[in-house]
């Protein structure tokens, strides 16, 4: 499957931005598969942001609770990472990722997501 991130942009400290990752190729949407939302802020290494199962169940990174929602639209193969009260720590390369052989997320390892979408930059002011 193909993954492709868009939504990034430059948005002042409190605002908000909604990326997204479609998903493409013969192995079915997201509403398949385990997907998550990660993020590598320059000099630091790539982290788990948000998760979602099959079933729609979610687990969040403590930094994001209460402020990003993971989602996704089964019908139109796409992802979601709605980001809301943005602060400037959350400046990151944002990447989405799939399990294609998982319904579950049971891990937030990078080696257990073998698909991964090119990124899209935040950049919080």
């Amino acid at each position: 499957v193909q993954l492709v991130e868009s939504g990034g942009d430059l948005v002042q400290s409190g605002g908000s931005l909604r990326l997204s990752c479609a998903a493409s190729g013969n192995t079915g949407g997201p509403g398949r598969y385990c997907m998550g939302w990660f993020r590598q802020a320059p000099g630091k290494e790539r982290a788990g942001v948000a998760t979602i199962d099959s079933d729609g169940s979610t687990s969040y990174a403590d930094s994001v609770k209460g402020r990003f929602t993971i989602s996704k639209d089964n019908a139109k193969n796409t992802l979601y990472l709605q980001m809301n009260a943005l602060k400037p720590e959350d400046t990151a390369m944002y990447y989405c990722a799939a399990n294609l052989a998982s319904t579950v997320c049971i891990s937030w390892l990078l080696q257990y997501f073998d698909n991964w979408g090119q990124g899209t930059q935040v950049t919080v002011s």
